[in-house]
């Protein structure tokens, strides 16, 4: 019955990664997305902030996201299986929850940020729940087998504008490409410029320009994606049939995966990154390597962080911080949404228009209050509430009737 309990090194895990999450995607609230594939975009940086960039990228971007989907994978069949141990529809019940989650994201969307994930995890939750019943090897072999695929695919699809770039930045590029080079970068530019105008807008002019121009983004963001995340969910279902977040696994492994899968990527995405720091970032290489080429190096690396924070768990959750983190985690789907509506607070015209203002390094401050107010209010409203407030009203439109929220 541990298994079907609630797992607390699940909620810790998740806890950081929602952290995580806001610290990469700081930028998109904060400047036009261009932002976070360059410290250089769309303005020159300074020298710290090509150093915070180069930071973000080695230890954080892409590995965050892996994290989150592989604990979403993780959760989604832990619910399946905790709700068929006491004779409920657990298959049903998270249906249900996933077309609701795909309300929520589409909301989040139209309504603040085209950065939303939950649309995305909503529909790839669907072929996930239908592969639920594999054995974790199959599981394994089919995510891997299709990550590798979805990545060796997107990334040769960006390699005929990576080469032309390396040759325009050489000067050896022919006057056809280097004029194509430059109209790529001014769409690139106008649509910077277009973001920035939209973000400053009003509130009802910056939900009308999304709805009219593109309503369809969170399925075009479903097309682009549903390979990585599924690949991620099936390994998260794997991890938790194998018993790898309940400390199931020896200690050998586990040290093996944490020290093995963190030194290989990390040293992956460094040799990546000693490439592009020097040379400024270029726009489209980072274009191809954080939608595509590091996808591999991302996977290594959130699987040793994993295999790490497993190992570390007993002590951080007998930790002050730990507990916030673990309470952070236990209302994650409110702490994402909750720092949408703070960033936007922030950065967006309805709110204090600081959208365009604050280089990397500048943002830092901003992601450091996010994470105060998630891991200050969390503890204590869980401490009085048995969910968090989404969370809460998630589970009561899945079930169809009001929960109790008290303890």
């Amino acid at each position: 019955m541990e298994q079907l309990s609630r797992i607390r090194t699940l909620d810790l895990i998740r806890g950081i990664a929602v952290l995580g999450i806001l610290t990469v995607n700081v930028g998109s609230f904060a400047g036009p997305a261009s932002g976070l594939y360059s410290p250089n975009l769309p303005h020159a940086g300074s020298t710290l902030d090509n150093w915070a960039f180069a930071f973000r990228l080695v230890f954080l971007e892409g590995k965050m996201r892996a994290l989150f989907s592989i604990l979403f994978g993780a959760s989604l069949l832990l619910f399946v299986e905790r709700r068929e141990a006491v004779g409920c529809d657990g298959e049903g019940l998270q249906l249900r929850r996933l077309l609701w989650l795909a309300l929520f994201g589409y909301l989040h969307f139209a309504l603040f940020w085209d950065g939303d994930i939950l649309f995305l995890y909503a529909c790839v939750g669907l072929g996930a729940l239908i592969l639920r019943r594999a054995q974790p090897k199959a599981m394994i072999v089919l995510a891997l087998a299709t990550f590798t695929l979805w990545q060796a695919w997107g990334a040769a699809t960006w390699v005929p504008s990576v080469s032309r770039e390396a040759r325009v930045m050489a000067g050896t590029a022919t006057p056809k490409e280097t004029a194509e080079h430059r109209r790529i970068f001014a769409d690139y530019r106008a649509e910077d410029r277009a973001d920035a105008a939209a973000t400053l807008s009003g509130f009802t002019s910056e939900v009308r320009s999304r709805l009219s121009e593109r309503p369809d983004y969170p399925l075009t963001m479903v097309a682009y994606n549903w390979g990585e995340a599924l690949s991620y969910m099936l390994i998260g279902m794997a991890l938790l049939r194998s018993g790898f977040f309940s400390g199931a696994w020896n200690a050998v492994p586990l040290r093996a995966l944490a020290l093995g899968g963190a030194a290989a990527g990390l040293t992956l995405t460094l040799a990546f990154a000693s490439w592009a720091h020097p040379r400024g970032y270029p726009e489209l290489a980072m274009h191809m390597a954080l939608g595509y080429g590091l996808g591999i190096p991302h996977l290594l690396t959130a699987l040793g962080y994993l295999a790490l924070l497993v190992m570390a768990a007993p002590r951080l959750l007998a930790s002050r911080v730990g507990l916030r983190l673990e309470a952070a985690g236990k209302a994650a789907f409110t702490n994402y949404l909750g720092s949408t509506l703070l960033m936007c607070a922030l950065f967006s015209g309805w709110g204090l228009g600081l959208f365009g203002q604050f280089s990397t390094v500048q943002q830092i401050p901003f992601v450091l209050l996010a994470w105060a107010v998630m891991l200050g209010w969390s503890q204590p409203w869980l401490a009085r509430f048995r969910h968090g407030p989404l969370e809460w009203l998630w589970r009561c439109l899945a079930e169809w009737r009001v929960k109790s929220l008290h303890r």
